[in-house]
């Protein structure tokens, strides 16, 4: 996923808007539990709005379910929030269209952020799975 995220730019392909590297979203609910509250299975009472508007996800641009093929070219980097709204809808049907990719070197997704607070706090990585397999994908594109 990260390799899509860096390929499109940390952009919303459908709606052209930025999106963040989901680590580091985490990263500051961990941070101000209260403000920027997180649950694990994205409970919509119980986690914030942001999540589901910045979280990049990968779309297929036709569905799968339509005969598109499950591979690089037809994927699209879309928040959750763009992905649940297209769903198994062509762009044709939505009246959508695939927007240009970002460019990284503009836009890191805070991905570059996110390696450099491992970094500096390495027993996050030592005790998370989670921010440890993030961090071995984002590493060699930090900047």
């Amino acid at each position: 996923m990260t390799e899509l995220f860096v390929r499109d730019g940390f952009i919303d392909r459908y709606r052209g808007t930025r999106l963040v590297f989901p680590p580091t979203l985490r990263l500051i609910s961990d941070a101000l539990p209260q403000y920027f509250p997180y649950h694990r299975n994205w409970k919509m009472s119980a986690t914030h709005v942001a999540y589901w508007e910045l979280t990049p996800t990968v779309d297929h641009i036709l569905p799968v379910a339509l005969g598109g093929a499950d591979d690089e070219a037809n994927w699209a980097c879309c928040s959750m929030l763009t992905n649940g709204i297209k769903a198994n809808w062509t762009l044709e049907q939505l009246g959508w269209e695939l927007l240009p990719a970002g460019e990284f070197a503009q836009w890191d997704g805070l991905l570059g952020w996110f390696v450099r607070q491992m970094e500096e706090r390495p027993e996050y990585v030592e005790k998370s799975a989670y921010y440890r397999c993030w961090y071995t994908a984002a590493r060699p594109h930090a900047v």
